[in-house]
């Protein structure tokens, strides 16, 4: 126990700090202004080279790729497997499986424990296991202390490879997706975000489609089960695993739990589904009248993070988005068209991404925020970028390369992902020489080649009486778009 005469020797010893730090602002505040300078004359440091901490690769005799990367700050161990599945390979019918057969997976229970004692275990120990499919990829993760690994490791290993998707389970998931969809549209921002994915990639696009009362009733347990089996191998996998821990111990454990899983040998990897610009132009408008602003969106099909320009559309990204950027100085400071704006080119690893600008105005300045999205777009193609823009904007891709390197848990999830999609480890360095390298008439040549406004295809999501003027003019039609919400008979 810490004594009263301690804490009042303390309380003491700060009220003495306190009094000397107003006595130095009060009688001498020329010492702190003396010292003050303008930021624009503050000097830093060079960033520190950043460097990959040691890490183990090794591949099991049954396939299993495995990393392994030691820390031992933290009494923590974390480890996420990726595997070889995603969305984009469910039938068209059955819109929703990947993401049920990801969350039964996990809230299903397994052959040795129901999902309650599974909760139960791992709330007991502050232990979590997650299993969740997005669109180009599985994942399933587990963190745990490292005195309770071996039980919290044991229990990720039989969900992956002993779960029973529990019909209850898959009921209730069902009935929350359900409540999802029949709120999906009290939302502007998911609207927008919907709608425009559609109108770029196709409504029947896998990158664009949306799970609907039809889909998900088509959906049925043994589904579920026929996913995982597709997919969920040992040889279709690959295992991270990054804390406190010994790494000849932690091969033994690995070995224990995953050792016996038998690998598919007929395992066949599907065909990555293409994706191509639906809509060439346009100008689409979804009326909400009960909105007293405007939800934008601007754009075209993108590209790939393997594409040799990509270091140079990233800076001409900065150029163009953020604090300090031409949308942010132009279209929300000077001109006062947006409470928030933005413009972004977004690759993707294995197909292509979007390029979208966009943001948020008031009704009444919804066309004139239109016009100056444009304008700024085009001005990329015409205007070089000047000096100071160019640093800035290569100053801010350099300075935030470091955040990708926070942890080695972040570090090892980047390895483990190039390797997935079929990258070089070295490829984010790679990505820092290219932004290094480029220069003014390099952002230009990436504008004029890769922007297209021809192709821009325009969403608006707002009120169409309160917006004046009318979208009209600026377009020789706006076309509507219906976003009722299909019953499970119409799908």
């Amino acid at each position: 126990m810490i004594s009263d005469k301690h804490l009042i020797r303390n309380f003491y010893r700060i009220g003495l700090i306190v009094i000397a730090i107003l006595f130095v602002l009060i009688y001498h505040p020329s010492a702190i202004a003396a010292t003050a300078k303008h930021y624009t004359e503050l000097e830093f440091p060079p960033l520190k080279q950043v460097q990959i901490p040691k890490y183990d690769r090794y591949e099991m005799p049954n396939g299993m790729v495995v990393y392994l990367m030691p820390d031992r700050d933290l009494p923590l161990v974390g480890g996420t497997a990726i595997i070889r599945t995603g969305d984009r390979w469910e039938p068209p019918d059955r819109v929703g499986l990947a993401n049920l057969t990801g969350v039964v997976l996990r809230t299903g229970g397994t052959q040795k424990h129901s999902a309650d004692e599974l909760n139960q275990l791992l709330e007991q120990r502050a232990a979590a296991v997650e299993v969740g499919i997005s669109d180009a990829f599985g994942s399933a993760s587990f963190s745990a202390l490292s005195e309770d690994l071996e039980m919290v490791f044991g229990l990720f290993a039989e969900v992956l490879q002993q779960p029973i998707f529990a019909q209850e389970k898959l009921d209730l998931a069902k009935t929350q997706i359900r409540g999802g969809i029949a709120r999906r549209n009290d939302d502007p921002n998911g609207i927008v975000g919907r709608e425009f994915q559609k109108l770029v990639y196709g409504s029947d696009s896998p990158y664009a489609r949306t799970v609907e009362y039809a889909t998900l009733d088509n959906i049925s347990r043994q589904d579920l089960v026929d996913f995982y089996r597709q997919y969920f191998h040992p040889n279709n996998l690959i295992l991270g695993i990054v804390g406190d821990f010994d790494s000849q111990n932690m091969r033994s454990l690995i070995q224990k739990y995953f050792g016996k899983w038998k690998s598919q040998p007929n395992l066949s990897q599907p065909q990555i589904p293409t994706a191509s610009q639906s809509k060439l132009g346009g100008l689409y408008f979804v009326d909400r009248p009960q909105l007293t602003q405007s939800y934008v969106q601007v754009g075209h099909l993108g590209g790939r993070f393997n594409s040799p320009d990509y270091p140079t559309l990233d800076v001409m990204n900065q150029v163009l988005n953020g604090f300090g950027g031409r949308l942010f100085n132009s279209v929300r400071s000077r001109q006062g068209l947006a409470y928030s704006v933005y413009g972004v080119w977004s690759p993707r690893f294995d197909y292509p991404g979007l390029f979208v600008a966009g943001g948020q105005t008031r009704s009444a300045a919804t066309v004139p925020f239109l016009r100056a999205i444009r304008t700024e777009i085009e001005k990329l193609q015409t205007d070089i970028v000047q000096p100071d823009e160019l640093q800035r904007a290569k100053e801010s891709v350099l300075n935030s390369f470091v955040f990708n390197f926070e942890n080695p848990s972040q570090t090892l999830s980047r390895l483990m992902r190039y390797e997935y999609f079929g990258y070089p480890a070295d490829f984010l360095f790679r990505y820092q020489r290219g932004v290094q390298i480029t220069t003014a008439a390099d952002v230009q040549r990436v504008a004029k080649k890769y922007l297209q406004p021809e192709k821009l295809v325009t969403l608006v999501v707002g009120n169409g009486t309160a917006i004046q003027p009318p979208l009209s003019a600026i377009a020789s039609e706006v076309i509507p778009i219906d976003i009722t919400i299909p019953d499970a008979k119409s799908g």
